[in-house]
């Protein structure tokens, strides 16, 4: 068990060059597998589930080179042994996108039944099955195991996904660029990791038609290049960053080059009444003196922040906002569309003296602006919500305890560093 002590209370101010976002540069790692071409990836987290993916690349035997200091990641697929054999990392969910890589080099890929991951909630691989056998390959069960096989008949094929799920689309666009024709998705995923994905793509050749739509054509079957290229910040860590700094009372600015993605989020922000303004390049929130929830004109119904797949807010930025709930004075609503899982750890808040009430697994309500005092919490295995908890205590004069806050090094290398230059008094305990 690996806890944070934080002794909370001041007020954080600086400026943060935010990392790249795990969930591009997991896909990104995956989808080299279809090339033979050299690959240079720029701006690599050292995280836990970028070292297992390239643990996982030297068993196979390609030359990857990594340069930590530089975030420099140096990949060469042509060098591995074409009977090699496939069983892939079962600690992460991004296991799953290195499916159509393998199938195309290997012909084979074997994968636990359960996949980890956060504890969100239920993620069923049945629809990364259907993607795979729309597209050619065989699946089936083998005791504890399934086992994925390239048929060498696969041909372009259009879907329609019954959820808008990040995973299962880019699944299916890696395995489209495996089979000739044109192949669609209706109903994709388009969040900006998405995107980026697609950007990679598009520089070893890909062909990819309506990125950051619901309606992607993906023309497969060609043979693709290399690639030079820099991920660019995680638009996660930068909304977690401005809103440590609405918490604390702070000022903090961001490096941000994409302030696009932002625009629904600084609306949030807003509804505590907290202004995020962005100028050359970075985006900075100086925290009000109170927060304080902002007013329907409905009158009757209560401030509500919904989480859903993009454009909506994140789910995974939820947590950083229910945290802000429980400091400002007022009440909202949080509705998690997503995760059934994702609201279950609103009992930790109550240690600090929130008051919150979970309607049901999907909605929660805060009461805010009630006194906090410092406490012992729990964290689930869930990224942002170990975030969540160190920002509420970081908020609180005197001494707290986030035990098991593991999940915020699978996203966020140099976090606690990060958070100790903005003036925060916080150290890891073992």
């Amino acid at each position: 068990m690996t806890a944070l002590l934080v002794r909370g209370g001041p007020k954080l101010t600086g400026r943060i060059e935010p990392s790249a976002n795990k969930n591009a540069v997991l896909p990104v790692l995956c989808a080299t597998l279809l090339t033979d071409a050299p690959v240079t990836l720029r701006n690599v987290p050292e995280i836990t589930d970028v070292v297992r993916i390239v643990d996982f690349f030297g068993e196979l035997g390609s030359k990857v080179t990594w340069d930590k200091q530089e975030k420099r990641l140096d990949i060469d697929h042509s060098t591995v042994d074409r009977n090699a054999k496939a069983r892939l990392p079962q600690a992460m969910r991004a296991s799953i996108m290195m499916i159509p890589g393998l199938l195309a080099r290997l012909g084979e890929a074997r994968l636990e039944h359960e996949v980890k991951g956060c504890t969100l909630g239920a993620r069923e691989i049945d629809p990364h099955v259907a993607v795979f056998r729309a597209l050619g390959a065989e699946v089936s069960q083998e005791g504890p195991e399934i086992v994925f096989r390239a048929t060498g008949k696969g041909e372009a094929a259009r879907m329609w996904l019954e959820y808008a799920s990040v995973t299962t689309t880019e699944n299916f666009i890696l395995s489209a660029l495996t089979v000739k024709g044109t192949s669609q998705i209706v109903n994709a995923a388009c969040e900006p990791h998405v995107q980026e994905m697609c950007t990679f793509l598009e520089l070893l050749g890909a062909k990819i038609i309506g990125k950051g739509t619901s309606m992607v054509s993906v023309e497969g079957g060609m043979e693709l290049g290399g690639a030079d290229y820099t991920f660019t910040e995680d638009f996660h860590e930068i909304a977690t960053f401005l809103a440590l700094s609405a918490v604390t009372g702070g000022d903090i600015s961001v490096r941000n080059a994409q302030p696009e993605h932002m625009m629904l989020i600084d609306r949030t922000f807003a509804k505590f009444g907290a202004e995020v303004t962005h100028e050359n390049g970075w985006s900075r929130l100086k925290a009000p003196e109170q927060l304080k929830v902002e007013e329907n004109f409905t009158s009757h119904l209560i401030t509500k922040v919904e989480a859903a797949p993009w454009p909506y807010i994140p789910a995974d930025l939820l947590p950083i906002f229910i945290a802000l709930g429980v400091k400002a004075e007022g009440q909202t609503m949080f509705w998690n569309k997503v995760y059934e899982g994702g609201l279950t750890w609103h009992t930790e808040l109550s240690l600090f003296g929130a008051h919150t009430l979970l309607c049901d697994p999907h909605r929660l309500i805060t009461f805010g602006g009630n006194h906090l005092a410092p406490a012992t919490v729990t964290s689930p295995y869930i990224i942002r919500v170990a975030i969540a908890l160190l920002m509420v205590a970081s908020s609180v004069e005197g001494e707290s305890r986030i035990l098991d806050a593991d999940p915020i090094r699978r996203a966020h290398p140099g976090f606690v560093e990060n958070f100790i230059s903005l003036g925060a008094d916080v150290q890891w305990e073992a």
